[in-house]
Formats: C-alpha cells, structure tokens, sequence
C-alpha cells in the first residue's frame, strides 16, 4: 500500500451526554465508536472502565483468519491462535503484555466466541515505560452489536474497523479526548 493512503492521525471523541459513546474520525471518514463505561481518564487505573485519554501509537493488528480475511492496513498483522492471550495481572512480570495460555496468572482470552477480538490493533497504552496497575489489554477492536460501552477499549462496528484498518498505517496515531 502506498504511504498517501494512510492518515496521521485517527481521532476519537466522545459524545455530548454519552460518556461512552463516541465518533472515531480516519481522515474525512467518521464513525459511531464507543468507549469505556466510565468515558476517558487522562489518570487511567487497571479496572475502572476508563478508555485512556491521550495519544497513542498503534502497534499491530491481530486477527481471527479463520473468521476474517487477512485485513488491509499498513500496520503489522499476525494471525490469532486459540491459546493467546494478554496479562491483565499488575503484579505479574508480564504485565499488559501478551502471553499464551495456560497462564499462571490472571489474563484475557484473545480467541473469543463472541466475535470482540477477531481484529483488535493493540495500542501503546501504558507500554513505554509500563507502571503495574495504570491499565492494560487497551485495544481498538469490534464492538458488540449494540455498540455498548467497553471496560476501556475503543469499540467499532466490525465492518467500520476493517474501513479504518485500511487507512491506518505504522506511522498512524489515535488520539483518545
């Protein structure tokens, strides 16, 4: 893909009233997303349902090939496996990092039956430097049918999200509030 198809920056703002309710803007392009439970946090904490307030950049897409084709985007793909998954333990030393299950310690199931994560780009919330306990598994994934609020995750129809894959490249970064 051509670097000229790809935005700078994908934007995410909240809705007047609708603290987890949102439109995400690629480009001229916007969409209904939602958002954490509890809206945004510019002080975001592991369990408050917060989706992180900020710029982040957008590592690399995971997705179900066995639900999905193998997306478009400029980001790095790779495929799921039934055993990933993402550490949400804080004191765990892989914390907000991924791992495969079985898992000694508390961590998200990334091959999901529901249909969320069959493609999520993972961000760069709390990676750089990490700190236990300021949030973890902060993706920007599939939304569910009713698009309702998620425990701190960006959410888009499926069909959106794949349109905004193909926007979006490694240079790309989305800006939350």
């Amino acid at each position: 893909m051509a670097r000229a198809q790809f935005v700078d920056l994908v934007t995410v703002r909240t809705l007047s009233g609708a603290a987890s309710r949102g439109r995400l803007w690629a480009g001229s392009q916007a969409f209904p997303c939602a958002l954490g439970k509890a809206g945004t946090s510019h002080d975001k904490r592991e369990g408050d349902d917060a989706s992180p307030a900020g710029i982040f950049a957008m590592r690399y897409c995971l997705y179900r090939a066995d639900r999905i084709m193998r997306p478009h985007t400029g980001l790095p793909l790779r495929a799921l496996r039934p055993e990933d998954g993402w550490c949400d333990d804080p004191v765990s030393d892989r914390y907000n990092r991924f791992v495969r299950h079985p898992f000694a310690c508390s961590a998200e199931r990334l091959w999901r039956d529901d249909g969320l994560y069959d493609v999520l780009v993972v961000l760069d919330h709390n990676d750089c430097p990490l700190v236990r306990g300021r949030g973890s598994a902060v993706f920007l994934h599939a939304a569910a049918p009713d698009l309702g609020p998620t425990a701190g995750c960006i959410t888009l129809a499926r069909a959106n999200l794949i349109k905004v894959l193909g926007r979006i490249g490694s240079d790309t970064r989305l800006r939350i509030g």
